[in-house]
């Protein structure tokens, strides 16, 4: 007997499994479930989320995106990514219609934190799928080599040591921050 062919899940089956517990992405179709993220992820994610909050109460030019916050990069087959940040511009956010459901396109920056279980090819397979989406901005924060490296369509990876200045570029005109803020 052979067994039946399984559809790819879309996003809106995945929405609907209310998935409170686990962190989860959909990937080409397939539901990739991982634990909760550790205490340490959890303070760098919230420091670069704190930090883009701070700017855009000054330059109010988009909306901010907690950890796990779904987008809908691509469809059929459907992948759904959950950066650790991200940011939005205004005009983006104010044509989302459904706001309860996930944002159907690409953040225009999604922030990612390296954890002690992440694959280099894992990580980087995310950061493909954001800037093949339409991402123009992506930060890879990892804290046990103590770099950020700052992703753009088009260009070389740029590595930023804690030495280094954090831009928004031209997705965040005049965001700066010292990478040491993000990594103490």
């Amino acid at each position: 007997m052979t067994e039946p062919q399984r559809s790819p899940l879309t996003a809106e089956d995945v929405y609907d499994l209310n998935l409170h517990d686990v962190r989860a992405e959909l990937v080409r179709g397939d539901l990739i479930c991982e634990p909760p993220a550790g205490f340490e992820h959890g303070v760098r994610s919230s420091k670069i989320g704190h930090h883009l909050e701070r700017f855009i109460e000054d330059h109010p030019i988009g909306v901010v995106c907690g950890a796990e916050t779904g987008f809908v990069l691509f469809r059929d087959p459907d992948t759904v990514r959950a950066p650790d940040a991200a940011f939005v511009t205004n005009e983006r956010a104010e044509r989302f219609v459904e706001k309860e459901k996930y944002f159907e396109g690409a953040p225009d920056l999604a922030a990612e934190v390296v954890s002690p279980g992440d694959s280099r090819r894992g990580v980087e397979e995310k950061v493909r799928d954001y800037l093949a989406a339409g991402t123009r901005l992506v930060w890879v924060v990892d804290p046990r080599r103590r770099t950020v490296t700052v992703h753009q369509p088009g260009g070389d990876p740029q590595v930023l040591g804690s030495e280094g200045l954090l831009e928004g570029g031209d997705v965040l005109p005049g965001f700066a921050l010292p990478v040491s803020r993000l990594l103490k």
